[in-house]
């Protein structure tokens, strides 16, 4: 492989690897109680509603979680206790983000490793396709054409 072509790959892999990290990084969180409330009532499913997050919805139910949601983090919980103490309440259903840790993980990991994967595998196979390229003709091929790009007995006046 050229150096050139190495230069590439590496400094492909060097954005996909920084763009990854940008992606999962924290940036530091909500800065007021009210934008805590309002991030962790986005990830919560409403109980009472289809497809609706708490901070959507304006079933009773999602007030009522709302409202909750605001007490505890005025008592000091963090998002994690809050969250815990609502799949106690309402079951893993009330959560619309996935856990980021063990098996719930793979939901986070799996389709950037797939991806990562079919990238790989077209590129093996251009990779492959651009190696295959060099198709040499045979002595019976290359008879076949000089006898067709002979000049024919007839243009020279000769009887077949």
């Amino acid at each position: 492989m050229s150096r050139r072509r190495l230069l590439g790959w590496l400094a492909m892999a060097a954005v996909l690897v920084a763009a990854l990290t940008i992606g999962v990084a924290d940036d530091g969180g909500p800065r007021t109680p009210e934008e805590r409330a309002r991030n962790l009532a986005e990830t919560v499913a409403c109980p009472a509603c289809d497809g609706q997050s708490v901070a959507e919805s304006d079933a009773a139910a999602s007030r009522g979680i709302r409202t909750l949601i605001a007490e505890r983090i005025d008592q000091g919980a963090s998002d994690d206790a809050i969250r815990d103490e609502l799949v106690a309440t309402w079951g893993e259903s009330i959560l619309l983000t996935p856990d980021s840790s063990g098996v719930g993980g793979l939901v986070w990991v799996l389709p950037v490793v797939a991806l990562v994967l079919a990238l790989a595998g077209v590129a093996y196979v251009f990779w492959r396709w651009r190696g295959s390229a060099a198709v040499h003709a045979s002595d019976a091929d290359r008879a076949l054409v000089d006898r067709a790009l002979a000049p024919s007995s007839r243009a020279s006046g000769e009887d077949p």
